[in-house]
């Protein structure tokens, strides 16, 4: 592993659409909580924060699909968010989306780039 980034997960942890994985990152000198899925066969990353209100968006862990796996839910306010860009689809986000990480998939393992994660 290169320096400049962090181990999440294996890549086979994350199914398609199905339960994603919780992690911490350090942003702004303190440890966030965020989470990363499986969408259409990519990868994505987020801060484990809703736009609206600062609250988790899973109220089980790793829940972060609607029903339809269409879609990331807030459980607590029901906003709905591209997975595949974190940007609101509907509830009250006022336009504001998820804050995104940057990720990749290398050689079966999900990793976390450390580098610009504070902007």
């Amino acid at each position: 592993m290169a320096a400049g980034q962090r181990l999440i997960c294996a890549g086979s942890a994350l199914m398609d659409g199905g339960t994603g994985v919780r992690f911490t990152v350090e942003r702004y000198g303190r440890q966030r909580p965020a989470f990363v899925i499986r969408y259409r066969g990519k990868v994505y990353a987020y801060l484990n924060e809703c736009a609206h209100v600062p609250v988790q968006l899973d109220s089980q862990p790793g829940e972060f699909f609607d029903h339809s796996k269409l879609y990331l839910i807030c459980a607590i306010h029901g906003a709905l968010y591209a997975p595949d860009s974190g940007r609101c689809l509907g509830g009250r986000c006022e336009g504001r989306g998820l804050k995104s990480l940057p990720v990749f998939e290398s050689e079966g393992d999900v990793y976390l780039v450390l580098e610009n994660i504070d902007g």
